[in-house]
């Protein structure tokens, strides 16, 4: 008799169900796994054999063949175990029910104890999907299953009391209000803080109209001008996490095995800074088992590249089409995964090699030549990309040794944050997106009605600096960031300039 247990297997970020079919045959001793299995599915033929003997139970004494159905779905990590050992003791006459709304995720290990695996939040998400009611996990992995709202979560240390859960000792379900630990524990605490940087003014408000709209910001400034400590103050600006927002990011950490079982849910918007000798597939993601970059590390975050013009040329030009699109797509030769990554390109440059160049204290001692090879290392199509775009002077000695004047806190900088995003979320609740730089051609078409006196501005200024039809649409979606932190429903002529003016050329 063949015995069904259901699970689920991940691709990109979304999961399929998995039926893990068992028959055993009368032969020589043995387990094979067939349906597409990786290495770590395979090496699961041991951890069974020995769980299912050293808890007490008998392994059949024939050749035990396992199918992971659909077998055109690669099958890869150690959630199998349990499945697969589920299977086996169902053979074997073990009273656990024949019940295709009951699924079982989880490692285990050699005494049949359990162990937590990555990527469980997208695995109950896909069995939700595909109707599962019941899902049975490791204790370590209970917290994050019991996020998803509508699924009935038993969190198990053995498999012994899995099997004791259907006889005798049923065993108790974890429950999570979702909302609740999300609002609980919204992290506030941040180790740099804009009251600590001087001056630097326009630079702040840059930043805080970056923060706003989701745009993406370059910095240009001669060395110790402040730019990385602005860069690193950027995430406590940065309004709390959406609930939506928060299962996207959980699902992504939950993947790269990022998460603690003490914080199954991220309640942070990541910040991630990336040294210059990052690869391309660091960056996008990749690999011969694809997994996520530091770009969809970013999602919903911050992605800081400082000395940005140091990145080697190939790094920085597959960040074009994550930019535009809002996701990266990995190609291989057998599959085609998805993984999103709408992030705040944060960048810091120096203005030349030296790093002097029109400052007012040192002389720039860099040859033309050199500048133009310096600064020529950012393409024109990923300067398009970007929305703010400003110098960073050197503080002067009056600003730098005034002790008296207290710059403005990041707390009182993030209420102006998140007053404007929460404007956005009511504006955009129909259309899918969070955040003005989100808003498509036919969107901005919608919601970027300029009067008369700004036609005229947009006019002129693209006949002036030549604007691209990208570089125009920025702009749009500029104003209407900086209309919303005035609190104007529509954009105003003193919001366009506003916005051409952090479109500095570097």
């Amino acid at each position: 008799m063949v015995t069904k247990t259901i699970t689920a297997a991940t691709v990109g970020i979304n999961a399929h169900r998995i039926e893990v079919e068992v028959d055993v045959i009368n032969s020589l001793p043995n387990i094979s796994i067939v349906g597409l299995p990786d290495n770590s599915v395979n090496e699961a033929r041991e951890r069974v054999h020995s769980a299912i003997k050293n808890s007490g139970f008998t392994f059949p004494l024939g050749r035990v063949v396992v199918n992971l159905a659909p077998a055109d779905i690669r099958k890869e990590g150690t959630n199998f175990d349990l499945p697969i050992a589920i299977g086996i003791l169902k053979e074997q006459g073990i009273n656990i029910p024949d019940n295709l709304n009951l699924a079982f995720l989880g490692e285990l290990s050699l005494d049949g104890s359990l162990r937590g695996v990555n990527g469980v939040l997208p695995l109950v998400l896909g069995l939700k999907e595909n109707g599962i009611e019941i899902v049975f996990v490791p204790e370590a992995n209970a917290k994050e299953a019991a996020l998803v709202q509508g699924v009935k979560v038993y969190g198990a240390k053995h498999l012994v009391d899995i099997v004791s859960h259907f006889e005798d000792k049923p065993l108790t379900p974890t429950v999570v209000d979702i909302n609740k630990y999300l609002a609980d524990n919204a992290f506030t605490d941040y180790t740099f803080d804009f009251k600590d940087v001087k001056g630097q003014q326009k630079a702040k408000k840059a930043m805080e109209i970056a923060a706003a709209g989701a745009h993406n910001m370059l910095m240009s400034g001669s060395p110790g001008s402040g730019k990385t400590l602005m860069a690193k103050c950027m995430a406590s600006i940065l309004p709390p996490l959406e609930l939506q927002e928060a299962l996207e990011l959980t699902k992504i950490y939950s993947i790269c095995g990022l998460l603690s079982p003490e914080q199954p849910l991220m309640t942070k918007r990541p910040y991630r800074p990336v040294h210059h000798t990052a690869s391309p597939n660091g960056i996008i993601g990749g690999g011969s088992n694809p997994k996520p970059g530091e770009i969809t590390l970013a999602h919903r975050g911050v992605l800081f590249l400082d000395e940005m013009v140091e990145f080697p040329r190939n790094v920085l030009e597959v960040l074009r089409q994550p930019l535009e699109d809002g996701e990266v797509i990995i190609s291989r030769s057998k599959s085609s995964i998805k993984y999103p990554s709408k992030f705040i390109l944060l960048g810091a440059m120096n203005p030349c090699p030296c790093g002097y160049l029109g400052d007012k204290e040192k002389q720039c001692t860099c040859a033309d030549y050199q500048i133009q090879r310096y600064k020529g290392r950012l393409s024109g199509p990923l300067l398009d990309r970007i929305d703010l775009i400003i110098n960073v002077p050197r503080l002067s000695t009056s600003e730098l040794i005034n002790s008296t004047v207290e710059a403005e806190p990041s707390v009182v900088i993030r209420e102006r944050v998140i007053k404007a995003r929460k404007i956005q979320a009511k504006r955009y609740e129909k259309d899918g997106i969070l955040t003005n730089s989100e808003l498509s051609a036919e969107l901005i078409k919608k919601y970027c009605i300029l009067d008369e006196s700004s036609i005229q501005i947009m006019k002129l200024a693209s006949e002036k600096y030549h604007l691209s039809g990208r570089k125009y649409n920025r702009i749009l979606k500029l104003a209407r960031t900086i209309a919303d932190l005035s609190g104007s429903e529509n954009i105003k002529s003193e919001h366009i300039t506003q916005a051409l003016q952090y479109r500095v050329e570097i």
